[in-house]
């Protein structure tokens, strides 16, 4: 695989712990620098200590927030060039109609609302300029059958329509992509069992370091996974992909 070393200000969002942590650390490995925002003050400041970057504390569901965020950010680092919206949330269910109303609408908050205020605060800014990559961290649970937690399914279909539906507006302008990360070991999974199908922590920052190079643009509006795509074998097979509308969530007759 390439080196894929790249330059310019990415801001990830949920950069605290986890998968976010991750991506953050790859692309400061990288070249880039590299904003960190979550709720969690420790958490952010000890990453951002970490990749030399930008710790930004707040709520990503609120817009104040994130608008916030993004005017720091570019005031202190430069324009971004990459957002990652990977800030994600989910509630232990039994029931949905055994939880608060609020409690339920807040996962779909976060995983939703928070996307989209995140894109929303960077996609002007990146038109004005002529550039810029968009990259959402999805999940299969968007459409694989079997999940319990109505909650979570709900906001992770949605984020991939999100994705799918920006690409189209985007095209040509600005590549957005949505990708699942596999099952990774983090605190949103931790009740899950040893014997689960873990995937490598390290591949879904991987993928996220090809797709802000701009190596894979051809395959913005995709649905792309870390542990079960080969990305350089999609790069390659780019215009089948297009033409015959693959790796795509559909109903198929």
């Amino acid at each position: 695989m390439p080196s894929d070393l790249l330059e310019g200000v990415s801001l990830v969002t949920g950069g605290g712990r986890g998968i976010g942590a991750s991506i953050a650390r790859e692309l400061t490995d990288a070249g880039m620098r590299v904003a960190v925002s979550g709720r969690t003050a420790s958490q952010v400041e000890a990453i951002a200590a970490e990749t030399g970057g930008l710790a930004l504390v707040g709520d990503v569901s609120r817009r104040a927030d994130v608008e916030g965020w993004v005017e720091h950010t570019e005031a202190t680092l430069g324009p971004i060039e990459l957002l990652v919206a990977n800030a994600g949330m989910s509630i232990s269910e039994q029931a949905a109609w055994e939880l608060e109303p609020e409690e339920w609408w807040h996962v779909l908050e976060v995983n939703v609302l928070g996307a989209y205020l995140s894109c929303r605060a960077v996609i002007p800014r990146m038109l004005e300029r002529g550039r810029g990559r968009l990259v959402l961290t999805g999940s299969g649970a968007a459409y694989l059958p079997g999940s319990r937690n109505t909650a979570y399914a709900s906001s992770k279909a949605a984020l991939c329509r999100l994705g799918e539906t920006l690409a189209l507006q985007l095209a040509g302008r600005i590549p957005v992509f949505f990708f699942s990360p596999g099952l990774v070991r983090t605190e949103l999974t931790g009740d899950f069992g040893d014997d689960a199908p873990w995937t490598p922590p390290e591949l879904a920052p991987r993928l996220v370091r090809v797709l802000a190079s701009g190596r894979a643009d051809a395959l913005a509006g995709r649905y792309l996974h870390a542990e079960h795509d080969d990305v350089e074998e999609l790069i390659a097979r780019a215009e089948e992909i297009r033409s015959q509308d693959l790796n795509a969530i559909r109903l198929r007759r």
